[in-house]
Order: structure tokens, then sequence, then C-alpha cells
């Protein structure tokens, strides 16, 4: 698969992972505060993301190595979107219903870049098979 193929297959994901982000975002909102929602629903919707990228994106099975590191691919998406609504909401005035999709735009490739590296690096057995050293962490 041309990485061309995965950048559409990962904004598709993207659309789909913002719609359930968003959507767990407004239900949140009608009893949390706007941050404290922002962050539950991130958190869900990372779940999904990881199976979604691992099964349609990559086609590549899913692993509990992956799946801990996953949150890495969405930790420079957190920061870039944590600090755009707060800026949009506190700072520009935006409401803050909207905000959220507008900070989401400016971490899309900076996720896309991340999740590629984790998500076909070779596991370490599989690595070893290969005749490639695997360092321990002892």
């Amino acid at each position: 698969m041309t990485v061309q193929v995965q950048m559409v297959r990962f904004a598709l994901v993207g659309v789909v992972n913002t719609g359930t982000y968003y959507g767990l975002y407004l239900a949140l909102l009608t009893w949390l505060p706007y941050v404290a929602a922002h962050v539950v629903a991130f958190a869900l919707s990372m779940v999904g993301s990881f199976f979604l990228t691992s099964y349609f994106t990559y086609r590549t099975r899913p692993t509990w190595r992956k799946f801990v590191l996953f949150p890495l691919t969405n930790a420079a998406n957190f920061v870039v979107t944590t600090c755009g609504v707060y800026l949009l909401v506190d700072v520009m005035h935006f409401g803050s219903r909207y905000a959220p999709l507008i900070a989401q735009a400016s971490a899309i490739p900076i996720t896309f870049v991340v999740s590629r590296m984790i998500m076909l690096r070779p596991e370490p057995a599989q690595r070893e098979r290969e005749g490639v050293p695997v360092q321990s962490a002892g």
C-alpha cells in the first residue's frame, strides 16, 4: 500500500474519529466544563482510533505494544488541540462548541507521521527473526 493511500485512509479515520470525539464532547459538555469534556472525549475516541488505524489505515495487526505506544501519536495532537481550544475560547473568544474542530485541523500532519512510525514499526520478535539486533531495556 502506498503512502498516498495510507494518507487518504488516515484522513478518513480522522473524519470518523473527529466525529466521534465531537459527538462525545458535545454530550459531555452538557454536564462538564469544556476542558474536562475535551479531555474525556479525546481519551475515549483515541481507543476507537487505534483500532481503525490498525485495521483500516495500515492493515496491520493491533498488539498490546502498539496500543501502549499509540497514545504517543496523539500526544502532540493533544497538546496542539488543547492549547488551540484554550486559545480559541479564552483568548480569541470563539464559542466552545466549535473551537475543537478548528484546533484539530492543525494537528493532523504531526499525528500522521508519528502514527505511521509506531504502527508500521516491526515488533521486536519480527525484527529479531529478520536479523536486526533488538536492544534490551536492562
